[in-house]
């Protein structure tokens, strides 16, 4: 095998596929490569971890039609301190060489019939997402959990909910739901839980509106074990998680006695501020809600205490909740937007962070009881 290519171009696909690369500390040396596949002028690059994998196809300069396994991470970044313009990588027997200017490398290459078979899922269509994907990503997916003692915690449920698709995550202390009125239909017609290590990966991409529809240029299958997201030349599969998500509906409050609307970067600032004497989680914030705005407050009996003010709108009985500061200003931030609206039933029932214009995100926050 042997082709050139301009040295941005390789390290975007080297880079892509390697961060699916050894994510669960497999024991198969094989796993930690990169399989590049060179036929006439396309080069396909595969890193999996076999329940994540990506693939990038790009064109370069085919030279010989072949295949190799390389270190993922060691081929990325000697490809990366290259100078700028033509890479040259060439495969002979167990070695390959990675050559640019006066630089060459000489690595030891995997036996490429020990690299797993990985093909795309596979379904009867392919399904368009809208153009709000990208934002929902980025609001959904940091709810989710990273704890794999909880696993089906750690995927963001794609459910069709009164004709429209839902994402939703939860780590059990806040939940984030957002509703992709752009989007009717989910491959085969059934909920599917996503891991959200692959979503993630997603939202790396650029996902800016490029379809005919108003899609973002994503294209989903999936089958009954996983589900494939293409982007542009970049393919992300990932095993779906087995199980029943919990019943998030009934987390959801049914009304409000008590609606805080401010200012999203007045909110957000002030609690960035407060939250720096914060040292541990099980430090709350306190805001007291009162007519004309909430005041903030972070006491640490080892720092300090730091207090605030942020003027806004509310109305209900005064309040004073606490929550964990950090996942306080995370709802805040994902919302879309300039102004912000908390809803509380009261101290000790799950709050709700959203937009004040909009009704398509929620962020479901528990209190933190205080004395």
């Amino acid at each position: 095998m042997k082709f050139r290519s301009e040295r941005d171009s390789l390290v975007e696909a080297f880079s892509t596929t390697s961060r699916a690369v050894g994510g669960r500390g497999t024991s198969s040396v094989v796993l930690s490569g990169l399989l590049l596949e060179c036929s006439g002028n396309r080069l396909i690059a595969t890193g999996t971890d076999l329940d994540l994998t990506i693939r990038v196809e790009q064109e370069v300069i085919g030279l010989e039609d072949g295949a190799c396994v390389v270190p993922a991470r060691l081929a990325a970044d000697i490809v990366r301190s290259l100078e700028p313009g033509a890479v040259t990588v060439e495969a002979m027997d167990e070695k390959v060489e990675i050559s640019a200017a006066r630089s060459r490398f000489g690595l030891r290459t995997f036996p490429v019939v020990e690299f797993p078979a990985v093909t795309p899922a596979e379904s009867s269509e392919s399904y368009p997402i809208g153009a709000s994907l990208a934002e929902a990503l980025r609001q959904v997916v940091r709810a989710a959990s990273s704890d794999d003692a909880r696993p089906l915690l750690t995927g963001v449920l794609m459910t069709a909910d009164e004709g429209t698709i839902r994402l939703v995550a939860t780590d059990s202390y806040r939940l984030a739901l957002r509703d992709l009125k752009d989007t009717k239909a989910l491959p085969g017609g059934e909920d599917i839980l996503v891991p959200a290590r692959a979503l993630a990966e997603i939202q790396r991409l650029p996902l800016s509106s490029s379809g005919e529809d108003g899609s973002s240029g994503v294209a989903v299958r999936a089958s009954a074990n996983e589900v494939t997201f293409t982007v542009g030349a970049v393919q992300v599969t990932t095993r779906l998680l087995d199980g029943s998500y919990p019943d998030y509906r009934k987390l959801i409050p049914d009304q409000y006695a008590n609606r805080l609307h401010v200012g999203k970067e007045s909110l957000a600032g002030a609690l960035r501020r407060v939250r720096l004497l914060v040292r541990d989680n099980t430090t709350p914030v306190r805001l007291s809600m009162r007519q004309g705005g909430v005041d903030l407050s972070v006491v640490s009996q080892e720092v300090g205490d730091a207090n605030e003010t942020v003027d806004g709108d509310f109305t209900g009985e005064d309040l004073v909740i606490a929550f964990n500061p950090s996942y306080l200003l995370e709802g805040v931030e994902a919302v879309a937007g300039d102004e912000v609206m908390i809803e509380t039933a009261d101290a000790s029932r799950p709050a709700t962070v959203r937009a004040a214009d909009y009704d398509d995100y929620r962020y479901l926050l528990m209190p933190v009881r205080v004395s």
